[in-house]
């Protein structure tokens, strides 16, 4: 079951990606949530969508693009903050990793289809969540890693 802040934000995000062109998902925290793993703190819904759907719903929202990246780990071509849902939102595009061999695109292939209440949220499947959570190698991610796959 998940918490209530986090079930209200995943239908405010559902509701406003209803009009995306492009597949976006829920990835991170969030979607090890919606796989089912109830032992896991979700802060914030990390959302990945195209360049395109990005602009048009940061613009539709009326949030800001980030004018420069924020870390060195991460970079988007879009990324964006929404403040409004009881958890922030980030809406990234164009996202990348950096790994031992350069920067590494962050693209799933996969897309699961999850309800929340009457809405419909995406996230990858389990295994390639578990990829990308490996691929972003920090200590909370590498337990997420662990969390998810223990449940399987």
């Amino acid at each position: 079951m998940l918490p209530p802040d986090l079930r209200q934000t995943l239908v405010m995000v559902a509701q406003t990606m209803r009009d995306a062109r492009d597949p976006w998902w829920v990835i991170s925290s969030a979607a090890v949530a919606l796989h089912g793993v109830a032992a896991i703190t979700v802060a914030d819904v990390d959302v990945l969508m195209s360049v395109e759907d990005a602009l048009r719903v940061l613009a539709q929202l009326r949030v800001a693009p980030a004018k420069a990246a924020a870390s060195p780990v991460f970079r988007s071509a879009v990324f964006g903050q929404w403040t409004a849902p009881p958890l922030v939102v980030e809406i990234m595009a164009g996202f990348h990793v950096a790994t031992a061999s350069g920067w590494t695109k962050v693209l799933p292939r996969t897309r699961v289809q999850i309800r929340v209440e009457e809405a419909i949220v995406y996230v990858p499947r389990r295994d390639e969540l578990a990829e990308i959570l490996r691929l972003f190698g920090r200590p909370k991610d590498l337990e997420r890693v662990r969390l998810l796959t223990a449940q399987s």
